[in-house]
């Protein structure tokens, strides 16, 4: 069998394999026909290989073309996606507006007054550019962005409390996505954690009692993807400004999703909207820009200007700082709540409104249209469900939706869920109780044609 591998020179002799190299490269074809080639000597050493199928020249040219094909096809690809699940970490959370995206358009492949201050001739700060949205957006003297909200909190503690103590309430000691951890930041920064108050119970008196002469400031943190209920007391952050205040120490507030507007209609009741903290005068609030904000990954931190200017001379900051595109994109997004279109502009916070009855309609049309060509043995039908708002947001939130179950005899849900996963775009679903479940709040409307071409071909 050994004897029976193809020569190297084999495969470039052939037609389709000259394409390529035409296409491409002789160094990037031949790299790829070496790789394949010691698959197969492995498959046979090891007992593997299926006959003669794995030594057939036309065979291996057949897989080397899928091989060549994939290496070409960009790692990072666009999905749909029909989880329900509208902040998807593993889906890239916030889908961004036409306005952004038509920003990154227009940048992405010019140059760009990133640093250059126009009217004066001059070097200007990154910052400028979506500074002057910010302070009008959240009422604040200052505002400055970097690449993601734990650079945010990381910044923060490293400026404004390392080798000093921070007081954080136990019940605030939170973990985020990737194992991260408040506690391991604020070692990371230098800042030494002061936990107050017990899990479920933190007094006012309690961040009292623990500040002293190496207290550097006091930090609350949204618990973001959790929320304990039953017999708990916490300050309100008036309350935790006043204290702050009576011992001229910062309070610095994360409040994780960056929650620009009221959501209290889309049945989001608690989660704290960035202007409100600004306005109680806590000193710094971060948050993060491609959750609830629904721009691109960014964290931003905003409030007094004396503290905002001490990060932004941090000499760690430039390691954190955001490009051309994030800048384009974010400026882009806050325009929209600037004009007070966010609700329309913004996908995030149109797949937050959107109504049990429009979901019904549209999920009712995509089942018609899939039991007029359905293949045999194919089953769908609707159920009534929630919506996931994600990203570690709101997890109280109950975003009632109408779902698509498919089944089918001759398929598995889990045939079935890697059917779809193969599809071109990618078809992300949910997988519940052995069913196959569609949700069509995070699906574009104008993905659905590919949708339905998609199904009816994982069901086949």
């Amino acid at each position: 069998m050994l004897r029976r591998i193809p020569a190297v020179d084999h495969f470039l002799l052939h037609p389709s394999v000259a394409a390529w190299v035409e296409r491409t490269s002789r160094a990037f074809v031949v790299t790829e026909i070496q790789k394949l080639l010691q698959q197969v000597r492995t498959a046979i050493l090891s007992g593997d290989a299926i006959g003669n199928a794995d030594t057939d020249p036309a065979i291996l040219e057949q897989r080397l073309a899928e091989r060549l094909q994939r290496r070409l096809h960009p790692a990072q690809t666009p999905v749909i996606n029909a989880t329900g699940v509208i902040l998807h970490t593993n889906l890239g959370r916030a889908p961004l507006s036409a306005a952004a995206q038509k920003s990154l358009s227009a940048i992405s492949a010019q140059y760009t007054n990133l640093e250059y201050d126009l009217e004066a001739g001059a070097r200007s700060h990154r910052d400028q550019l979506v500074e002057a949205s910010l302070k009008e957006l959240l009422g604040c003297e200052a505002a400055t962005v970097v690449n993601n909200n734990a650079a945010a909190v990381f910044l923060i503690l490293d400026t404004m409390a390392s080798g000093k103590e921070v007081v954080v309430s136990r019940g605030e000691l939170i973990e985020i996505g990737g194992s991260f951890r408040i506690p391991d930041i604020m070692a990371r920064s230098g800042a030494r954690l002061r936990e107050v108050g017990t899990t479920n119970k933190t007094r006012l008196r309690d961040y009292e009692a623990a500040i002293g002469h190496d207290t550097a400031l006091i930090l609350r943190v949204h618990t973001s993807n959790y929320r304990i209920r039953g017999f708990t007391e916490k300050p309100g952050l008036q309350e935790l400004v006043g204290l702050a205040r009576r011992h001229d120490l910062p309070l610095v507030e994360d409040i994780g999703s960056g929650c620009l507007e009221d959501l209290r209609s889309c049945a989001i009741a608690d989660e704290p909207v960035a202007q409100d903290s600004v306005a109680a005068g806590v000193d710094l609030v971060c948050f993060s820009a491609d959750k609830l904000l629904g721009g691109p990954q960014a964290g931003i931190i905003a409030g007094l200007r004396r503290w905002v200017d001490r990060i932004r001379t941090n000499p760690l900051m430039r390691t954190y700082r955001v490009d051309k595109l994030v800048c384009g994109a974010l400026e882009a997004t806050l325009l929209s709540y600037r004009t007070g279109q966010a609700k329309r502009d913004i996908p995030v916070l149109r797949m937050l409104s959107m109504s049990r009855k429009e979901l019904a309609r549209r999920t009712g049309r995509l089942l018609r249209n899939l039991a007029r060509r359905s293949p045999d043995g194919a089953r769908a039908s609707l159920l009534e469900g929630n919506s996931v708002v994600g990203g570690g947001s709101c997890p109280d939130a109950g975003l009632e939706t109408v779902l698509l179950a498919l089944a089918s005899d001759k398929h598995s849900a889990n045939a079935i869920e890697r059917n779809l996963r193969a599809q071109n775009p990618p078809i992300i679903v949910r997988l519940e109780d052995d069913k196959v479940l569609v949700d069509l709040r995070t699906v574009f409307p104008d993905q659905e044609k590919l949708l339905l071409q998609g199904l009816l071909s994982a069901l086949r």
